[in-house]
Order: structure tokens, then sequence, then C-alpha cells
């Protein structure tokens, strides 16, 4: 055939299309001898395994913990579920009555359970979510989850081996986690020194979860220290009444202000609770490196903190207009003290979450026009603030806005 044939029949085939990486493979496997193929997409595989967008599961039971709480139990459906380090937690989605949204729960259950994720909930006063995973959830309803997240965990390397936790409510679901993980991973054997001082405050003796199951863990090992505390008490009540205020904690870890250096604070239940238990870790000049805080979700009175706009009252209501990136809007109506994320929830309108107390940014969006207050844990960068951005699961709308999502 001549050259000018040959020429003519190779400009055809490197026009067409997987031809010059069909050329390029086939290089690759004359000068490796390994086909890398059948590498491809793996490694892209394995990472979307470890940390799904979407996780599909199903309830596989309902445990009765309280007569306020409930755990759910969750399997997955054809998927192996995500490891998760102790103290992490997913968002679960829900539809209720036609509005999505979604609550992060700490995940329970020890890491080593590989088959199911514990998921405790409690009743909050007027909660949307958990009014509704607690009356109408069933065996093998189906749900969609995030995978695990958060840095609400013990590294032991950096976190040290002594450890007081303060839980407050429903706030003892990732410490249980914390505990049953040491068990099962045998950290005991390993690292003898370690130890748990758990500080328990609940409002009511009936509102202590996981009690006896507590209460055993403590009999048969050494190195957990539970305190429980009752705020309401009832006239028979025997224990440890009040809050767990600076005093307290010096009476139960001593009045050695290195020792208390020493330690690794962990604290998980409602904003009022871990405010007040920071600020009093703060008067026993416990530095703050030492202290890891969980927040469980946005301010429940943000009129209250400090910062919020004098003479705007909690019943305020206010016009928000959406501006979405295709194009269209929307206009409604929402009252200052409700998060901007939630009133955007009932009316129709999303942006991703996952943490829902300001510490993911995953829900940014822009203020175009009008004004938000951002509580201290809303976490903004300095940049975002300068330029409009806020946290819309902990920002609340204190004029007529306008957003960008």
């Amino acid at each position: 055939m001549p050259n000018s044939s040959l020429e003519k029949n190779n400009n055809i085939l490197h026009a067409v299309k997987g031809y010059q990486a069909a050329l390029d493979h086939q290089r690759d496997l004359i000068t490796t001898g390994t086909d890398y193929n059948e590498q491809n997409g793996k490694v892209a595989n394995t990472i979307a395994s470890l940390h799904p967008k979407r996780l599909p599961l199903v309830v596989s039971e309902v445990i009765e913990d309280t007569a306020s709480t409930k755990t759910l139990r969750f399997k997955a459906e054809g998927l192996v579920l995500p490891p998760f380090q102790a103290g992490q937690y997913i968002n679960l989605f829900v539809n209720i009555d036609g509005t999505e949204t979604a609550r992060p729960y700490a995940i329970s259950s020890a890491p080593q359970e590989r088959d199911f994720y514990d998921l405790t909930i409690k009743k909050v006063a007027e909660g949307f979510v958990s009014h509704y995973l607690l009356n109408e959830v069933k065996v093998g309803d189906h749900f969609q989850s995030t995978g695990p997240m958060g840095t609400f965990y013990h590294n032991p390397l950096f976190h040290g081996d002594d450890l007081v936790f303060l839980a407050g409510g429903s706030g003892i679901a990732p410490a249980r986690s914390m505990i049953l993980n040491m068990i099962e991973d045998n950290l005991l054997q390993r690292r003898a020194a370690q130890k748990l001082h758990l500080i328990y405050a609940s409002s009511y003796e009936r509102d202590v979860i996981y009690q006896d199951e507590l209460k055993q863990l403590e009999q048969e090992h050494d190195f957990l220290t539970i305190t429980w505390l009752i705020s309401r008490p009832t006239k028979n009540y025997s224990g440890r009444t009040g809050h767990v205020s600076a005093e307290l904690l010096t009476e139960l870890l001593g009045n050695n202000t290195d020792k208390l250096q020493d330690k690794m604070f962990y604290i998980c239940g409602p904003t009022s609770f871990h405010d007040f238990c920071a600020e009093q870790l703060n008067r026993l000049q416990v530095k703050k490196r030492r202290v890891r805080i969980e927040c469980n979700g946005p301010p429940k009175r943000p009129e209250t903190l400090t910062g919020w706009p004098q003479g705007l009252i909690a019943s305020d209501k206010v016009t928000i207009t959406i501006n979405k990136a295709d194009g269209t809007q929307g206009t409604f109506a929402a009252r200052v003290d409700e998060p901007l994320l939630n009133s955007m929830e009932r009316n129709g309108f999303s942006a991703e979450n996952a943490c829902r107390s300001g510490e993911c940014s995953l829900c940014r969006v822009k203020v175009l026009k009008g004004s938000v207050f951002n509580p201290a844990e809303a976490r903004l960068r300095s940049t975002d603030e300068a330029y409009g951005w806020c946290h819309s699961c902990v920002a609340f709308p204190t004029s007529d806005i306008e957003l960008m999502i």
C-alpha cells in the first residue's frame, strides 16, 4: 500500500474516539507488563464506600429506652456500612408530609458493630423531626443518611488517657459509643493507664438513658467511673443533685490545676448545657485545647444571646426571598427566632447540610440584602462574613432578607 494511503488510514484511525487511549494502554502494557485498566475506578469506588454522599438505610429494630427516648437500629440496604470513630454522627434525611429535612444524630453503638448503626432519639418539645421518628417510624421503614461525619472523637495520640465526659440528656449517645469502643477494642490491655469519668446530667430520674447498662459496665470495668446527676429530683431521690458546676467538678476531680490540664474533657448535650459546662471549666482554668464540644443543633432561644438586636422580639416575622442558581425565585414569611435552614425547608427550598450546628459549613448561603444574626457557634470564617455568607442552619433573619442558594 502506498505511503500516502497508510498516512490517510492513520489519520482516520486517530480521529476515532478512544483510539489514542487504546494505543497508550497498549504501550503501557508492553512497557510494564501490567494492565492498569483493571485498576480504573477502584480508588474512587473505595472512597465512595467509605464516604458515601447518601447511604440507604432500613430500620431493623426499635428499642424503647425511656418514656421519651427510643433507639432506632439501622442496617444498610445491600451495602456494607462505612466504618466510623466513636463519637461521630450521621445526618438522617426524612420526608414529613412533603417537607424534606434532616437531623444529625450521634451513633450510639460501638464502631466494631459493622452490621448496624444505633441512633438514640430523645423527644424534643415542639420537635418536628423527633416527634416523627418516635411516633411514626417502625421496623422496615426506609431512610437515607450521609456517611459518618464529625471530629468529636477520642484520639489517644493527642488527647491522652485521662478522659472526662460531661453528658447532658441524649448527649450520652456518643459517650456510650466511646465506652463500648474502649471495651470492644480491648484498649485497656494495651493502655493500662486509660480511664474515663462520665458525669451524666439529666433533668429527671425517668429521663436517664442506658441506666442499667451503664451501671453494669461500671461494675465490670475498672477504667470507668460514672457520676449521676439529677437537676429536678423527686423527694425520695438519694443521689447527687444539681448541675455540673465548677464546685462539683473540683469535688469529683480534685483542685490541682496541673492535673486538670492533663485531662481531656468532652461535652455533649443541649446548647445551654455545653455553654454552662464550658464556662465552669473556664473557671477552673482548663485550657480550651483540652475541651472538645459537640453541639446538638442551633440555639433554642437566640434572642437571649449576646449580639441579638435590641428591640427585636422572637415572635416577629420577616420576609425571605430566595434566588436559586437556576434563576427561579421564591418568597415566604418566617419568624426571626427560627434558623434560616428550617424555614427554607418548610417552604420547599433546600441546601446541602450535615451538622446543623454551624460546624461543617455545607449549608452556606449568601445574604444579598438584609441582615442575619450569627451566634458564636456559627464558626464563620472572616472572609465568609465579609462577603455576606452565613451558615443557614444557625443563622437567624433579623430583617427582610434576600438570599442566593
